[in-house]
């Protein structure tokens, strides 16, 4: 027997809930220097959604950019290196709405 979402009453293969939650996620990316002149990439806003995996988001995008990464308090992810050039095309790939991806340079 197939498990059942307590959101959307669908079966769990087909539920619709985590992609609707990206859709709706204000998220703010920009670079940061760091001690010895070492760059970050940081993003914030997913600690107002809970229905974001922040672990599934952070192990694609160190995949993807080939860096290393980690998760802070108020779900704010850290990567290591300046990524501003692509992290907004993986993050609309991922599924967030590009309308609601803003970049500091």
């Amino acid at each position: 027997m197939t498990d059942i979402c307590e959101i959307c009453g669908l079966p769990k293969d087909l539920c619709v809930c985590g992609s609707i939650a990206k859709e709706d996620v204000q998220l703010k990316v920009y670079a940061e220097q760091r001690k010895f002149r070492k760059e970050v990439t940081i993003i914030e806003g997913l600690a107002e959604n809970k229905e974001v995996d922040v672990e599934e988001l952070l192990r694609f995008l160190k995949k993807r950019l080939g860096c290393g990464g980690v998760i802070r308090e108020n779900n704010v992810i850290e990567l290591q290196g300046n990524h501003l050039t692509n992290i907004k095309k993986l993050l609309i790939e991922f599924g967030f709405n590009e309308g609601n991806i803003s970049l500091k340079k």
